[in-house]
């Protein structure tokens, strides 16, 4: 087994990382072991230098700061580990950093928008009543879309009006839905969950072919036919509604570290940018109505 093999399942039974991140880890750690091997070097003879001079490299290859401190916090990682369990004596890149990255601010929706990209699918159907129930769970709850689509039936408990959501390394959170949700989700399961399934028993909560979860892929085209249905121009990923959700919470008043649990992130940095978000959005209030804005 290679010391990438080693280290990548180390990571997948400690921290139960996700196939993306371990795919990201591997692609990382081979981009770097083939400029070492250029040198005769190997991942564990590895010097500073030798990193310095490739990011650099890199810099006139015309790779974005981004790109090389996500590349920096891989390969720290992985030395770290290689340290822990005595595969090197000393971390080469302890002391190699980079200027720090200023978060670029993720794109969301005015609340006008959200509203009226909820009224896009069509009710009168058993696929518009699905479609509109996703979105508003999504918005109402904040999730991931992988989230949402993993939802399975016995994770929704709609007397409590709350949702079980599994996270990113399989933590489990429980998120309030609010009542127009709640609304649609109850008549989703009443009315169209069940016209749109060969066996209703099957646990996928929002089923796609076959009676099996609905694909990340499906529901995000899903969302942009909607947008071009509701007029809706601006570029749109399939976090947007997440990023919405976490803004407008703020923008009402929100606690941050409140708003931190309903994302589910573990750390409150990461939920820091959307204070960037809201204070952009009031600067713009404030410049287009303000008299002297």
């Amino acid at each position: 087994m290679s010391v990438i093999d080693a280290y990548l399942d180390a990571l997948w039974l400690e921290q139960g990382a996700s196939d993306h991140t371990l795919a990201a880890y591997r692609r990382d750690l081979a981009a770097w072991q083939q400029q070492l091997e250029r040198d005769d070097e190997t991942l564990l003879t590895a010097s500073p230098t030798r990193f310095s001079t490739w990011m650099e490299q890199r810099r006139e290859q015309g790779y974005q700061l981004r790109s090389n401190a996500r590349m920096l916090s891989s390969l720290r990682s992985f030395y770290r580990w290689a340290r822990l369990y005595g595969h090197i004596d000393s971390d080469p890149l302890a002391n190699v950093s980079l200027p720090k990255v200023r978060p670029s601010l993720p794109g969301t929706l005015e609340e006008d928008e959200v509203e009226r990209l909820l009224l896009a699918p069509d009710v009168g159907t058993p696929l518009g009543v699905r479609d509109r129930t996703m979105l508003e769970l999504l918005y109402a709850c904040g999730l991931r879309v992988s989230e949402l689509v993993g939802l399975t039936g016995d994770a929704v408990n709609l007397r409590q009006g709350v949702v079980r959501v599994r996270g990113k390394g399989d933590k489990d959170r429980l998120v309030p839905m609010g009542e127009e949700a709640a609304e649609w989700l109850a008549q989703y399961l009443k009315t169209a969950r069940p016209a749109l399934m060969q066996d209703p028993t099957r646990p996928a909560l929002f089923p796609g072919r076959g009676d099996n979860s609905m694909t990340r892929q499906t529901f995000w085209h899903r969302i942009k036919a909607h947008a071009i249905t509701a007029g809706i121009s601006r570029p749109l990923s399939p976090h947007t509604l997440r990023h919405a959700f976490a803004t407008h919470l703020l923008n009402h008043g929100a606690n941050l570290r409140v708003v931190q649990l309903l994302l589910g992130h573990s750390d409150l940095s990461t939920t820091q940018i959307y204070t960037h978000v809201a204070q952009a959005r009031l600067e713009q209030l404030h410049a287009d109505h303000h008299p002297r804005g």
